[in-house]
């Protein structure tokens, strides 16, 4: 077999390798996998155990709320902070949702309204309490005489939720979520700035008040964001639960008395 025969068939071979993915060398001398290793003296000192590798700075960890705080606080205006909360890159459920839902209502209001987060309507059509719940809200707050559609703030009603994009199956969010969504809800607190706030529902307890257990916070004035607020159910639950409406009523009576002062 000549030289050029030889030269002809290694370089095949080597073409079929680097098909096979074997492309790239892995040592300079070839290894002998056969060779049986050789037992170390038996007077031999122990092998220094290997190096731990070095841990990742925790430095590098980026914390999502404080990415948050100094996005919300940058907002001047709402329409400015719809669009960061929009451009929020760290939470995930953004990705999954059709729209982002911000606000609706008339945002000069006296009462702003504090929702969970969008359900599949919400997502659809890009406001917040929409569907049968939306059209129990606007029931329950025409009976005191507030609006959403209202034009004068003393009649109107300004509606927002802790989340603008809608968990996956509905589900409800987690607590990382409520948290990195918290600051952009009080920064839309302080640009709306209404004289009280009604949150619905426990994730606006918990986004809010810090606290949960609409049953037992329900109809109780407390302080959210420096705000006298009034917990009440989310329309949702009374659609489930119709006996909790006469809960909602009383709720709604003293809406209205601490609006009359």
């Amino acid at each position: 077999m000549s030289a050029h025969t030889d030269t002809a068939n290694l370089t095949a071979l080597l073409d079929w390798q680097i098909e096979l993915g074997a492309d790239e060398a892995i040592g300079d001398a070839p290894v002998n996998r056969y060779e049986v290793p050789q037992a170390p003296p038996r007077n031999a000192p122990p092998a220094a155990p290997a190096a731990a590798p070095a841990p990742v700075a925790a430095a590098n960890a980026v914390d999502p709320v404080e990415v948050a705080k100094r996005m919300a606080a940058g907002a001047g205006t709402l329409e400015e902070l719809a669009a960061a909360q929009r451009d929020f890159p760290h939470c995930e459920l953004r990705k999954g949702a059709r729209n982002a839902v911000f606000h609706d209502g008339n945002s000069d209001a006296r009462v702003m309204l504090i929702g969970e987060a969008p359900g599949r309507e919400e997502d659809i059509k890009g406001k917040p309490f929409v569907g049968q719940a939306g059209a129990l809200l606007d029931l329950m707050f025409s009976q005191i005489g507030l609006s959403r559609g209202a034009d004068r703030p003393e009649v109107a009603l300004y509606i927002t939720n802790v989340l603008p994009w809608r968990p996956p199956g509905n589900r409800d969010p987690e607590q990382g979520e409520i948290a990195m969504m918290t600051p952009f809800l009080e920064r839309h607190v302080e640009l709306a700035a209404p004289e009280l706030i009604v949150p619905m529902g426990n994730i606006s307890c918990s986004a809010c008040l810090g606290k949960r257990g609409i049953t037992k916070l329900r109809g109780k004035w407390s302080e959210a964001f420096g705000l006298p607020a009034l917990p009440m159910f989310h329309p949702a639950y009374l659609l489930r639960n119709p006996h909790a409406k006469r809960h909602a009523w009383e709720d709604l009576l003293s809406l209205r008395d601490k609006l009359n002062g």
